[in-house]
């Protein structure tokens, strides 16, 4: 009987002893936790039964939305031959974790916690254009706010593939695409969005280093949704066109000038005279002196295989103009070069050259004295004629006999004085003929020089109206690209 009373009153008092060990645990497990940091007891909390290789939604049908935004910080590089870009960017993204929510009354009114980005689920969002590895700093924490919504922030060094199109180098500008998408997930998984408005994206320059090469213009936002032919969903996709422009200053100094300066000494060596060598020499430096210039500058050139630049291409017609002129040169140096054996200007050519082509360049009033070669020749003939019969009265000693003596006459000279005067004629005749053909070549070269002259301010101003007009749309051209 007392048996049965004790198993009686333990029956009705374990509950009270349990209840009170209950009891005794939890202010034990309170009185731990009280002296615990909050920042540990919300990291446990949340963590506890995480699950970092699901997507973070309590209802699978609802897709996650990634918010993403880029800040341009510089242009490190632009590789025209190998079509690379690397630029170096600030990235975030945000998105909604469902799992990573709290009470912030309970963790002492904490709003935001940074926690491991190996710990928690992180979308897969790439770059399309990527081509290399570049070499960014590792940032191992995310921020995480009370609401679940998580903040990645991290800076990135990004080498990609860009379309680089340098025909209007060095006034070229770039446009580069970074298009942002997740690899696997489908747009009913993973959404793109943008966090900022795409004014305010296209504006900031806030942190952009702007001391170097390319300007930056804004960054465009496009967004997309594509499908795959393979798979039965579509994708999303966030572009980012980055808009650069080059500095065109440096290359104007180091290329351009030395061009024109070498273009306008060119120009200004036709004010050499035509009959001088000195005029061949000085084009033929030139040309070597541009050659090598060419040769130096060949390395600053951007080089591709699917298009040469302007540039280049307007040195290749500086070359041209200047082995031109050289050649102008040459014909007008051969055609004014005095020699012994020159033939007398063609009528045709005179009448070409002096009476039609002069006047047109108002050059009439400078070549008035000089008169067509076949009337000066005629002219000469006569002259040499008058003069022999003059210097000749006399045609021999025989005529010196016959000839009669009137009343009151000198006697005749003797045979020997009529044969010194008849040596002293012949000696006086090949001295006229001597002088008779100096005065002819020099006839004929001076005729010569007068050709060449007119010819050669006719190609001077062919060439110079040449070199301007190329100037004026190159430099239309260029002013275009620059301003535009």
């Amino acid at each position: 009987m007392s048996l049965r009373l004790q198993l009686a009153l333990l029956a009705l008092l374990l509950p009270t002893f349990l209840a009170q060990g209950e009891a005794r645990g939890r202010r034990t497990a309170q009185a731990h936790n009280s002296t615990r940091p909050a920042l540990q007891r919300l990291s446990d909390h949340l963590l506890a039964d995480y699950r970092k290789g699901v997507r973070p939604v309590r209802d699978w049908r609802k897709a996650t939305t990634i918010s993403i935004d880029v800040i341009v910080y510089a242009i490190l590089s632009v590789d025209e031959k190998n079509q690379v870009l690397t630029t170096y960017i600030w990235y975030r993204q945000f998105w909604t974790d469902e799992f990573l929510q709290w009470n912030p009354e309970d963790f002492d009114n904490i709003t935001k916690l940074s926690i491991p980005t190996d710990s928690i689920w992180v979308p897969d969002i790439l770059i399309n254009e990527f081509v290399d590895v570049g070499k960014s700093p590792s940032i191992p924490y995310v921020y995480v706010r009370h609401q679940g919504e998580v903040q990645n922030y991290k800076p990135l060094q990004v080498v990609t593939a860009c379309s680089l199109d340098i025909y209007n180098f060095p006034f070229d500008v770039q446009n580069c695409s970074l298009t942002f998408t997740s690899w696997l997930h489908t747009i009913q998984d993973i959404n793109i969005s943008l966090w900022r408005l795409p004014e305010k994206v296209k504006s900031d320059k806030s942190v952009f280093m702007n001391q170097g090469e390319w300007e930056l213009l804004g960054v465009l936002t496009q967004f997309l949704e594509f499908s795959d032919r393979e798979s039965s969903g579509s994708y999303a996709e966030m572009k980012f066109y980055v808009v650069i422009r080059r500095r065109p200053l440096f290359y104007a100094v180091s290329l351009l000038l030395p061009s024109i300066f070498l273009m306008i000494m060119d120009i200004v060596g036709f004010y050499l005279p035509p009959d001088s060598g000195e005029r061949v020499s000085f084009k033929i430096t030139l040309l070597l002196g541009y050659s090598v210039f060419l040769i130096i500058v060949s390395d600053t050139l951007p080089a591709t295989a699917i298009g040469t630049p302007l540039i280049g291409v307007y040195f290749v017609v500086c070359m041209a103009l200047l082995v031109i002129s050289l050649a102008e040169t040459i014909l007008i140096v051969r055609l004014v070069h005095k020699q012994d054996l020159q033939r007398p200007v063609p009528p045709w050519l005179w009448h070409l050259v002096l009476e039609r082509i002069a006047p047109l360049l108002c050059l009439g009033e400078q070549l008035t004295s000089h008169r067509p070669p076949a009337t000066s020749q005629a002219t000469k003939t006569d002259d040499f004629s008058a003069m022999e019969n003059h210097c000749s009265p006399l045609g021999g000693p025989q005529d010196l006999e016959k000839t009669p003596r009137g009343r009151g006459s000198p006697p005749p000279p003797p045979r020997e004085a009529s044969l010194a005067v008849r040596g002293l004629l012949q000696e006086l005749s090949s001295i006229r003929h001597f002088l008779e053909k100096r005065d002819e070549i020099r006839e004929v070269a001076r005729d010569w020089l007068c050709v060449g002259s007119v010819l050669d301010k006719l190609l001077f101003r062919i060439y110079l109206l040449a070199v301007l007009a190329y100037s004026i749309t190159l430099v239309t051209l260029w002013s275009i690209w620059h301003y535009s």
